[in-house]
């Protein structure tokens, strides 16, 4: 009895405990959230009274490189990856620095018409500021870890107003295949925390309820599956961009502020061509996508090729923004050309490109309820859960440890950054029609790699 008493007594003393330093990080992660987005809003306000600000682009991201370099090279990229890292790497040590350059940069970036989101940022002004109050109070690595995870939570719920899906992502995206569940409680505590302090403040979020009446059929459902397929190679297209940009900058071998005046250069010039659509947070496109507007078959390709330069060449700000263009974007395409209901398989497309780029299936599920209503939840659960799949071991974040393999035909190496593996093996079943596909693909893989060397 007396032991059964000590543990019950040990446990509540920890519950209560999380749940006060897990209200404090919401506090202090929603009010800098709010005070981001606010400042962003007012930035952009003003930039777009201007016909050409992205002709500013050059300097903007020569003024990002220059920045991230010389004050937090930590802040550099699309931010939750820079946190993954740390939490791996670092047991969640990130330096104050970061917050307030990362927070300029974006603001620099996004203005200027760079094609990055920004919950990012906000995600690593979290992790920042709990990082910075751990190490105040001097918390060990376990509990300064668990801070900082409840810090991504916090900024991912307040910029975008899910704090249920926040809550999941920051406990979901740190490991393909793996939730912390001992982390699930102050996370939740720190989202809706956040929410509750960034709405207070005057922050209003977008919310699209479908008018969606369920269709039980086994056709209906095919043609979710096939979006799931769909929209998991977009996510496939988006990371290998990513991939092949990044290399691209990395091989001019110049300063890097330097490579910030040629990616912006760039974005202009194919800004010329190719009009403003594929600039700054791509939010107007989204909601037209949810509305039901057709887009266009190649918005998806573009907007991925935008964001990819943006981010490798200097520029600084999030990568889920531009997920939500690529996802409604491709999902409207697949509805087209399935002659279905483009809001709803844009709504689809969105939650199942943010599971397949970033492996966060179930914040992705989740997400879809709370933006678009219970009645699509189901249909954008198995397009989520398939477009995880389709992207294998790759991901937006490659700092993500790998705790699964997504089949048994695939050999892994399990507890790695997928950045560290090595090239994944495959293991066919004798004969038979999964034999042949597996070398198929294998051989189109070898490919592949060849052309790329």
């Amino acid at each position: 009895m007396k032991t059964r008493i000590t543990e019950s007594t040990l446990l509540f003393i920890s519950i209560a405990k999380w749940v006060f330093l897990a209200t404090l990080a919401g506090i202090m992660v929603g009010a800098t959230v709010a005070l981001f987005l606010k400042a962003l809003r007012a930035g952009t306000d003003w930039a777009g009274g201007w016909e050409y600000t992205y002709l500013l682009m050059p300097a903007a991201f020569f003024l990002s490189a220059l920045m991230v370099k010389y004050l937090a090279p930590d802040a550099k990229g699309h931010g939750t990856e820079k946190v993954i890292e740390a939490v791996h790497r670092r047991a969640g040590r990130i330096p104050l620095a970061v917050v307030p350059v990362k927070l300029a940069a974006t603001l620099v970036t996004l203005i200027a018409g760079g094609s990055a989101g920004k919950e990012g940022p906000c995600a690593q002004i979290g992790a920042g500021i709990t990082s910075a109050f751990s190490e105040v109070f001097r918390f060990n690595d376990h509990d300064r870890k668990k801070m900082v995870i409840c810090g991504i939570s916090a900024g991912f719920a307040a910029v975008f107003g899910t704090p249920i899906a926040g809550a999941i992502f920051g406990v979901e995206v740190l490991f393909v295949g793996t939730i912390l569940y001992e982390v699930l409680l102050p996370s939740f505590i720190a989202g809706i925390t956040a929410y509750q302090v960034s709405t207070a403040l005057g922050i209003t979020y977008f919310y699209s309820p479908l008018n969606f009446v369920p269709v039980f059929s086994e056709a209906f459902l095919l043609k979710v599956m096939l979006a799931g397929i769909f929209c998991g190679f977009a996510s496939l297209l988006l990371v290998e961009l990513l991939k092949y940009f990044e290399r691209r900058a990395q091989n001019i071998n110049i300063w890097a502020p330097a490579r910030g005046l040629i990616g912006g250069s760039a974005l202009a010039l194919m800004t010329l061509l190719a009009g403003k659509r594929y600039l700054g947070l791509g939010l107007d496109v989204v909601e037209q996508s949810l509305r039901g507007v057709p887009a266009h078959w190649y918005d998806f390709f573009m907007k991925s090729v935008f964001t990819a330069v943006t981010l490798s060449f200097g520029g600084s700000g999030g990568i889920i923004t531009p997920i939500f263009f690529i996802g409604a974007a491709a999902g409207s395409v697949y509805a087209g050309f399935m002659r279905l209901d483009h809001a709803t398989f844009s709504a689809i497309g969105m939650m199942a490109v943010l599971a397949g780029a970033a492996n966060t299936p179930i914040a992705a599920s989740i997400m879809a309820i709370e933006l678009f209503g219970p009645a699509v939840a189901p249909y954008a659960t198995v397009a989520c859960v398939i477009s995880f799949l389709m992207t294998g071991n790759r991901s937006v974040y490659p700092s993500q440890v790998l705790s699964i393999s997504k089949s048994d035909s695939i050999k892994v190496e399990l507890g790695k950054e997928l950045q560290q593996m090595k090239k994944s093996s495959y293991a066919p079943v004798p004969g038979g029609l999964g034999a042949f596909v597996l070398r198929f693909i294998q051989k189109v893989d070898d490919a592949v790699n060849s052309l790329r060397r």
